[in-house]
């Protein structure tokens, strides 16, 4: 879990290292003959003790299939690690890497640091459309340089407390938006004081994994034309999202005594979480929430998210993120470090394996059909969002994650009642978004 919090705050910081150019002049080569002997240098970001026991069992499992090849893992880097190195190059660069950010792959696959892995597919006869799902292909390419795979992935639904449903007389989780805001209301209890007790759905997007982009999806905005520029002002979607979280706010009492509730949680990553305290009835998070639900004094289930009123054929999807892997442009040992990849990414028992250990959503479409497969029910909802035909990803930039950041900037006004004239704000949003993707193509 620790992974997706450092992948959020790392956006930017990661995003401005990789434009600062591809670095080392020297390439890598894909003339290595990947049955000989070598070592593999393999960078990746898992630093939990669990998550770390998985991910070296994978490489394990990989030795054993490849006895020529060894693999030297190093976790706990992060993305601007690896890119400090990647532009370095040298014999210390790593050969395999992967991130957590998924908004940074328009700069992986731009700047030629990722290695393009489709020459890599057709080669060993591995048919990407048949083995991952769409939107996983999509938020792992940038105009149709396929620079990384999917290495498991994360699908966001809702979490409720089934208890706190029953006392309410609420038979079943909210499917529209209008359901969630009466719902919303109905759960949250107030003190005698004007405090909470609980809240019904904390639309505030500074809580833990509230990023304005994951509840959005629920909309599938458009984020870029096909010229390339912002058209966020031009959404339908744009105005209808921040009109719901205004209106989710109005109903549960408003933001300042809202903001003041959140202020009071407990740390995401501790016993004291909002949620497993009964603080909150219903809450937006990732398949992984689950692991740590197990001392919960309620009864808990999990549901997609609600979608819009006036598309309720959409109920089901959900915002889709994950771990992205690739092949380092420096890396003199690229047939062999294709073999790595192909391994991590596309063996259906390896896949499922991973994905069982860490509690993950599977990367693949026969992984995700597997009898193998975590059997828990709460776990089974979070499948079914990856595997639905409306669940969206963020789209790649040229610019990485500045234009979510720049997002999340202008969400924080809007919720806080900053933003008086909501179309003018939008407009101001896109040209933001505009400029900085200008300047980094520059």
């Amino acid at each position: 879990m620790a992974r997706k919090l450092a992948a959020l705050a790392s956006v930017l910081s990661a995003g401005a290292l990789i434009l600062t150019g591809c670095a080392n002049p020297s390439t890598g080569s894909a003339e290595d003959d990947p049955t000989k002997p070598v070592t593999l240098k393999f960078w990746h970001g898992w630093s939990e003790k669990s998550e770390v026991k998985a991910i070296d069992a994978s490489i394990a499992r990989f030795e054993k299939l490849h006895p020529n090849i060894k693999v030297k893992a190093t976790g706990n880097v992060t993305d601007a690690t690896v890119n400090q190195a990647l532009r370095a190059g040298g014999g210390d660069a790593p050969d395999v890497v992967s991130s957590f950010t998924t908004n940074n792959v328009g700069q992986y696959c731009s700047s030629g640091m990722w290695v393009d892995l489709d020459p890599f597919m057709k080669k060993t006869g591995l048919d990407k459309a048949k083995v991952f799902p769409k939107t996983l292909l999509d938020y792992t390419s940038y105009q149709g340089d396929q620079c990384a795979l999917p290495l498991l992935a994360d699908a966001y639904g809702m979490y409720y407390n089934k208890d706190a449903f029953e006392e309410a007389g609420i038979k079943r989780p909210p499917r529209t938006m209008s359901e969630l805001q009466r719902d919303a209301a109905k759960l949250t209890k107030r003190t005698r004081s004007g405090g909470y007790e609980r809240v019904g759905f904390m639309p505030n997007f500074r809580l833990y994994q509230n990023s304005p982009d994951r509840l959005f999806a629920q909309w599938g905005p458009t984020y870029f034309g096909k010229d390339g520029k912002a058209r966020l002002a031009k959404e339908k979607a744009s105005k209808e999202f921040y009109a719901t979280t205004r209106e989710l706010i109005r109903r549960q009492g408003g933001y300042g005594p809202l903001e003041t509730f959140r202020t009071s949680f407990g740390d995401e990553m501790s016993s004291q979480n909002a949620f497993l305290t009964g603080k909150l009835a219903m809450h937006m998070d990732g398949e992984w929430r689950g692991l740590f639900m197990k001392g919960a004094k309620f009864a808990w289930d999990t549901a997609p998210l609600p979608v819009p009123d006036d598309r309720p054929e959409t109920y089901g999807r959900g915002y889709l993120t994950g771990t992205v892997v690739g092949i380092a442009h420096s890396s003199t040992h690229q047939n062999a470090a294709w073999e790595l990849v192909k391994f991590l990414t596309a063996n259906t028992d390896q896949v499922v394996a991973f994905a069982n250990a860490i509690h993950n959503v599977p990367s693949t479409k026969a992984a995700l059909t597997s009898p193998k497969l975590d059997s828990d029910p709460t776990f089974r909802a979070f499948l079914d969002i990856a595997q639905n035909r409306y669940s969206t990803a963020l789209p790649p930039s040229i610019n990485g994650g500045q234009y979510v950041t720049s997002l999340q900037d202008f969400s924080y006004g809007v919720e806080a009642g900053k933003v008086h004239d909501l179309d003018a704000g939008l407009r101001k949003l896109d040209d933001e978004i505009d400029a900085d993707n200008l300047q980094a193509q520059n």
